[in-house]
């Protein structure tokens, strides 16, 4: 391979950028809870794109703040976000420190698996109310407008949870559809998120 080495003219030189990679990952959409019942990113509608466009698309999780204890949990929906109720099939483990120094752990998590459920799947332990606590990580839904294959997804993240102390949460599965996912949401699964922002990436294949 020749190696090009490039002087103070290179750059100026350049009439169009369309060469320039401008990276894998590209921030589609950003949403900002505030007392929100639910977050909620649907192909088309506010200029979200959840469709072939990408093969992977990334969820982040940003300080995600509850009205009340409870756990951070998501779904899918199939026909716009008219319905969410995907049939999911997912396991879990965590590893988990208390703030008191106790309860070293590292668990499978039976409790929180879905076996072809529509429910909302967790996506967090109960996560502390007060008012320094929160959850961040992310979520990765991999080819979600297959028409051919499951939709599998990956989601990780550490939350303060309500004991309180630091809770590591591996949650994995998939929707067992062969129809193209367009919708994604999130919700609390009691009150309100308080606070905190989703931010929806895509991924390209090169």
């Amino acid at each position: 391979m020749a190696l090009v080495k490039y002087n103070n003219n290179s750059i100026s030189a350049v009439t169009s950028a369309a060469s320039i990679p401008s990276g894998a990952m590209t921030l589609i959409k950003t949403l900002t809870a505030s007392s929100s019942s639910s977050i909620s990113f649907v192909d088309g509608s506010s200029d979200v794109v959840l469709d072939s466009t990408y093969p992977i698309y990334v969820f982040k999780f940003i300080s995600i703040h509850p009205s009340t204890a409870g756990q951070l949990k998501c779904n899918f929906s199939v026909d716009g976000g008219s319905n969410y109720n995907v049939t999911k099939t997912t396991t879990s483990f965590v590893a988990q420190h208390l703030e008191n120094g106790t309860y070293p752990t590292l668990t499978y998590q039976a409790v929180r698996d879905l076996a072809q459920s529509t429910s909302d799947m967790w996506i967090s332990s109960s996560l502390l109310a007060d008012n320094d606590g929160n959850f961040s990580g992310s979520m990765t839904l991999f080819n979600p407008s297959s028409t051919t294959f499951v939709k599998h997804f990956i989601s990780r993240g550490n939350s303060m949870n309500t004991d309180p102390g630091s809770v590591d949460d591996f949650f994995a599965g998939y929707g067992n559809t062969t129809s193209a996912i367009n919708a994604v949401i999130f919700r609390m699964s009691s009150g309100n998120i308080d606070a905190g922002t989703i931010k929806l990436y895509g991924i390209k294949d090169s």
